[in-house]
């Protein structure tokens, strides 16, 4: 409502524009009316966003928002991922890494191959410990996915087309929620995340049958048991330099990331040692 001493105001004589100030008389009930349309169209503005600011308050009460989505359940986790795959056009990153919700095969993947679709997968050393990831990544390489291996790995996020990610909130499979992240700032830093760590993991070669020769196992086998260089190169009469050129062909083999007892604990867990 309009204040009687600022209606008053409005009445006085209002300076005309010009180098000299002059004043016009103006009609009192002309000036309320002017003062009212200004303040409806004032408060209209006001209505409108408060009626946006609804909409965003019980799409954040549904758990729904402009950037991001919570989801809770394994299965509804499950389904987002493979509508991410099945809608993806282009190309699919992700950081991999137990646990599990529920499974760890991918069936989905190989068709999205098929159509074109580029696979790029961070795997953490953990996830080889899951019985037949191994073999499904294998399986996958052969298909065309681009498999890489890196320890550190601390999410599990796909990304499909720098425009959704679907990404859990905690590794906690008795409450599963997680986040399913559109295009935003948030989703822009989430892709920054998976390039710097795809460019520090190493290639991951995953060789269909035990390809280590005896003496190999044996070094391997001493390497995991503490030795040092010497003592390992001395049980099969190698030189120093012949068992780092071997060691070094091995971590290609391996797809290890840091250093060798790195290798031989990798080895271990894939039973080739």
């Amino acid at each position: 409502m309009l204040a009687p001493k600022e209606a008053v105001r409005r009445c006085r004589p209002t300076p005309t524009g010009g180098a000299r100030r002059r004043y016009a008389e103006i009609e009192p009930q002309h000036a309320v009316e002017t003062l009212v349309r200004a303040r409806t169209v004032e408060l209209d503005r006001v209505r409108v966003a408060s009626a946006e600011l609804s909409r965003l308050f019980a799409a954040t009460q549904h758990g729904h928002a402009a950037e991001a989505e919570i989801i809770h359940g394994s299965e509804a986790l499950g389904r987002w991922f493979v509508r991410l795959q099945q809608e993806a056009r282009e190309e699919v990153r992700a950081l991999d890494r137990p646990p599990y919700a529920l499974t760890t095969s991918n069936p989905v993947e190989e068709s999205a191959l098929g159509k074109g679709v580029t696979y790029r997968v961070v795997y953490a050393p953990e996830a080889l410990e899951w019985p037949g990831v191994l073999d499904d990544i294998r399986h996958l390489v052969g298909r065309g996915e681009q498999a890489r291996v890196l320890p550190g790995i601390r999410v599990e996020v796909a990304i499909a087309d720098r425009r959704i990610a679907p990404m859990p909130l905690s590794l906690d499979l008795s409450d599963v929620r997680a986040a399913v992240i559109r295009r935003s700032a948030l989703l822009d830093a989430l892709v920054e995340y998976w390039q710097l760590r795809w460019q520090q993991a190493a290639p991951l070669n995953a060789p269909a049958e035990d390809p280590l020769a005896e003496e190999d196992r044996l070094m391997l086998s001493l390497l995991v048991g503490g030795l040092k260089d010497e003592a390992i190169a001395r049980q099969p009469g190698w030189s120093i330099r012949t068992m780092r050129r071997r060691m070094s062909s091995l971590h290609e083999r391996l797809g290890v990331v840091t250093n060798r007892f790195q290798a031989g604990v990798v080895a271990t867990r894939r039973g080739w040692i």
